[in-house]
């Protein structure tokens, strides 16, 4: 992975993610893609656990969801958490969840 800032980071529930990706291809071709891809991500990364300030920020992150009627998967709230107690800016395309981050005050790059 090339381009990559210095503090960039992966959450252990999105490793889970893109490990289910790789599972459920459709087929052999695109199982083989995502599988180099999600490769190249493990030998990329050291991926942040849950830890115990995760695990508070999540709790801020879910009621702060509810709180705004939003529904939100829980991998996603998490993914959110990871980044709002390491400090770091959260990178996705998910519109939920830059909805959520904003909500929260974690910084998101489009």
């Amino acid at each position: 992975m090339t381009d990559l800032p210095e503090a960039a980071a992966i959450s252990t529930i999105t490793i889970g993610e893109l490990h289910a990706g790789v599972l459920l291809a459709r087929n052999a071709s695109t199982r083989a893609l995502r599988q180099g891809r999600f490769a190249a991500i493990r030998a990329a990364f050291a991926p942040l656990p849950v830890d115990d300030a995760t695990v508070l920020a999540y709790g801020e992150v879910l009621a702060a969801a509810r709180s705004a009627r939003r529904t939100t998967k829980a991998t996603d709230l998490l993914i959110i958490a990871t980044a709002a107690a390491t400090g770091r800016v959260l990178w996705t395309g998910d519109d939920r969840q830059r909805a959520v981050a904003g909500q929260v005050g974690v910084a998101v790059h489009l």
